[in-house]
């Protein structure tokens, strides 16, 4: 059922959105030098990597880790990045992945392939058998200011209460955060 719903609502989505994330690839190609899409090689269900795309908010030049470790992250960012990354148009592209069911609405976050130790706790708590998401609770609880066992308590959480509801829940919760643009760090 949860793969129906994403499914649908990921094939309106992309076909309500076709002109705005075209308008923005070409925004982000006109602004910075590379190409519009940055593939990340992310961690999946199972701990599978697969490549997800991201408006590229960063130079080009930019070492493949999390935002967090870079030193002076806002020197990376090109001229519409802080604009993509605080209104979380950056991760619009994801309709994709999920689509291609990579994804979903509402999962944990997807890591990056060398976040070897939240990789870690999150298959120790069997969050790794969750499909990652858009969103999730770890998200509406914080997003980028949790530290990793918060993160993944609050994963657990939900992978212990996953419904209908709670999703829906979530996603509600997610485009106030995106709104008042909540809890992001750069």
């Amino acid at each position: 059922m949860k793969r129906v719903a994403d499914l649908l609502l990921a094939l309106v989505a992309l076909l309500l959105l076709c002109l705005p994330l075209l308008g923005i690839g070409l925004l982000v190609r006109l602004t910075s030098r590379g190409p519009a899409l940055y593939w990340s090689d992310r961690v999946g269900r199972n701990n599978v990597i697969y490549r997800m795309p991201k408006f590229r908010s960063m130079r080009i030049d930019t070492p493949a880790v999390a935002t967090h470790l870079l030193n002076n992250p806002e020197s990376f960012l090109t001229p519409i990045g802080s604009f993509l990354r605080k209104s979380s148009v950056d991760e619009l592209p994801q309709l994709w992945s999920i689509v291609k069911g990579e994804m979903s609405f509402v999962g944990p976050r997807p890591a990056l392939f060398n976040q070897y130790d939240l990789i870690e706790l999150r298959t120790r708590h069997g969050i790794d058998q969750l499909l990652p998401g858009l969103t999730g609770w770890a998200q509406v609880n914080g997003r980028d200011e949790l530290p990793i066992p918060q993160k993944v308590a609050l994963e657990t959480e939900y992978l212990n209460n996953k419904s209908l509801w709670l999703d829906m829940k979530i996603m509600v919760m997610t485009v106030g955060k995106v709104l008042r643009r909540d809890n992001v760090a750069h």
